[in-house]
């Protein structure tokens, strides 16, 4: 079953002292909309050929703009043995109006 955090716990998790790999699976016209700090930014269809990038022992936290791309992206991510991978609940939106207003809603 896929797991899923919320904004507000993923902004706790990323203060922490081991702060999960955040991967931003938007394209880049929607990135350059609306930018998650840190994160490593891979369009959804390019995440397949660049698996190499992806620490699979690391805590992944996969992002989009509502969460439903990410949602697909983590299912793949967990379906190729990675065994620590979450799911942005309401994606970067769901980042501007619960933790960081500053982030552009589109």
């Amino acid at each position: 079953m896929l797991q899923q955090i919320s904004a507000r716990d993923l902004s706790q998790r990323l203060a922490s002292g081991e702060p999960p790999l955040v991967l931003d699976v938007r394209e880049p016209g929607e990135i350059a909309i609306a930018r998650m700090p840190g994160a490593v930014e891979i369009p959804m269809n390019d995440v397949p050929r660049r698996l190499a990038e992806l620490p699979a022992e690391r805590e992944i936290v996969v992002v989009c703009h509502h969460g439903m791309r990410s949602a697909q992206v983590a299912g793949f991510l967990a379906d190729r043995g990675y065994g620590r991978v979450l799911n942005l609940a309401g994606g970067i939106d769901g980042w501007s109006l619960q933790v960081d207003p500053s982030v552009a809603r589109y």
